[in-house]
C-alpha cells in the first residue's frame, strides 16, 4: 500500500513517499514539500489502480549475470561464515547443477518449485528418497544466494518474493526429529563406547552441549560449576551448568590427561578430537541402537527435564536458544502440562447459580460422576 510519511532530519523535514513495484520492489522517494510528495502519491495509486506504469517506476539496468557468477562471488563473500564449511560449500556445488549456466534475473518462483520437487523425489546416496530437511538446507542457501544479489545490486527482485507463510517453498512438518534414549538406554550406550568417547557422551547428556562445542572445549572455560561456552552456533556466549555426573567426568579427564593440552578432550599428543561419527556409530551399532545420530543426545537431554517437569523457557535457557520456537517439540513431553495450564484458572467458579446447575442437569450430572470414578 502507497503511503506518505513526515520525516525530519536535523531539524529539517521532508516527506516520504512509500511504495512497491508490481514487481514487488520497495520504492521510497522523498520530497522537500507534502503538496509535492502527495502529487508524486497520486499518480502512483492511478499507475498501479490502471496499470499503466510508464516511466513512473524507475528500474536498475539489468544485469546480466549468470549463476556460476553469482555463486562465486557468494563463497567469497561468505567463506568465513560459521555456517559455510559445514554445509553451505557442499551446496553450492549441488545449486550450480541445478541452475548453472543460466542469468540469475531468468529464475523464476516456477524454477524453484521445480527444482526443489526435483531434490525431493530424488535418491540419496545411502538410496533412500532424499529428505525434506535436505532440501529445505538446499533452498535455504539459493534464498540467501539471490537475496545477497538483490543487496549487491545484481538482481531486481528475488523469485522467493513470491512465497509467503501461508504459500511457503519449504517443506512444512516432515522436519520434527525427535528422537531421544530411555534411561536404560543411555546406559546401554555408555557401556559400549570407547574410553574416550564415552566421557564425550557422559557429558553430551548431562550439559545438552553440541558435538563442536563439546570437542573444542578447553580448561580455561571450565568454573567451578558450570563451563563458559564462546564457539556457539549462534555466535553468542552462553554459560552452561555442570551437574555432579559432568563435573566428575571433568575430574576424571583431568587425571588422565595431567593438563598436557589446553583442550579436554584431546588424542595423546594433546590435539583436540576431530571427528568421532565412526565410533559412535559402532557403540550404537553395539547397543542395539537404531536410527539415532550424536545430535540427539542434546534431544534426550532436552527430552528428560521435560519429562521431569522443567519449563520449556528453562530448556531454552540451557541449550542456548533465544525463543522458545525450537524447544516446543518437547512440550508434549512435559507431564500435565495442558491440565496444568486449564487448571489454573476457575472463571466463573463463584457465579450465582453455578451449585444448581449440576443438579438440575441429569446429563451433566452423569457426566460428573463418571469422571469422579475414574
Amino acid at each position: 500500500m502507497a503511503k506518505i510519511k513526515k520525516v525530519i532530519t536535523n531539524g529539517k523535514t521532508a516527506w516520504n513517499v512509500d511504495y512497491r513495484t508490481p514487481e514487488g520492489r520497495r520504492v521510497q522517494k522523498r520530497f522537500p514539500k507534502r503538496a509535492e510528495a502527495e502529487d508524486y502519491l497520486a499518480k502512483v495509486k492511478v499507475a498501479i489502480k490502471e496499470e499503466k506504469y510508464g516511466d513512473l517506476f524507475e528500474k536498475k539496468p539489468e544485469s546480466r549475470m549468470i549463476f556460476d557468477e553469482l555463486a562465486d562471488k557468494y563463497a567469497e563473500a561468505c567463506q568465513f561464515d560459521k555456517s559455510f564449511k559445514s554445509f553451505k560449500a557442499y551446496i553450492i556445488p549441488i545449486l550450480q547443477a541445478g541452475f548453472g549456466g543460466r542469468t540469475i534475473k531468468d529464475i523464476s518462483s516456477l524454477d524453484v518449485e521445480t527444482f526443489r520437487n526435483k531434490r525431493r523425489a530424488g535418491i540419496s546416496k545411502r538410496g533412500t528418497q532424499r529428505s525434506a530437511a535436505r532440501v529445505n538446507r538446499e533452498i535455504a542457501v539459493l534464498k540467501h544466494m539471490l537475496n545477497r544479489a538483490v543487496r549487491w545490486g545484481y538482481l531486481e527482485v528475488s523469485p522467493f518474493a513470491k512465497f509467503t507463510k501461508d504459500d511457503p517453498i519449504m517443506f512444512r512438518g516432515e522436519n520434527k526429529r525427535l528422537r531421544y534414549l530411555t534411561s536404560e538406554e543411555c546406559e546401554q550406550l555408555l557401556a559400549e563406547c570407547s574410553m574416550n568417547l564415552r566421557p564425550i557422551v557422559t557429558l553430551a547428556l548431562n550439559t545438552g552441549m553440541r558435538r563442536g562445542e563439546l570437542l573444542n572445549l578447553m580448561w580455561e572455560h571450565i568454573g567451578p560449576k558450570a563451563a563458559y561456552i564462546y564457539n556457539t552456533k549462534t555466535m553468542e556466549p552462553r554459560l552452561v551448568p555442570l551437574n555432579e555426573t559432568a563435573q566428575e567426568v571433568l575430574r576424571e579427564m583431568r587425571r588422565r590427561n595431567h593438563l598436557k593440552s589446553s583442550y579436554v578432550f584431546c588424542d595423546k599428543n594433546g590435539q583436540p578430537w576431530k571427528e568421532i561419527k565412526d565410533g559412535f556409530a559402532g557403540a550404537c551399532r553395539r547397543a542395539g541402537i537404531v536410527n539415532f545420530r550424536f545430535h540427539d543426545l542434546r534431544h534426550t537431554f532436552s527430552s528428560h527435564l521435560a519429562m521431569n517437569g522443567y519449563s520449556m523457557k528453562a530448556i531454552a535457557d540451557l541449550l542456548g536458544h533465544t525463543t522458545l520456537t525450537m524447544v516446543m517439540r518437547y512440550a508434549h513431553l512435559s507431564p500435565g502440562h495442558l491440565h496444568d495450564a486449564v487448571s489454573s484458572l476457575s472463571l466463573g467458579r463463584k457465579a450465582p447459580g453455578n451449585g444448581k446447575l449440576l443438579e438440575n442437569s441429569a446429563p451433566k450430572q452423569k457426566w460428573v460422576s463418571n469422571l469422579k470414578s475414574r
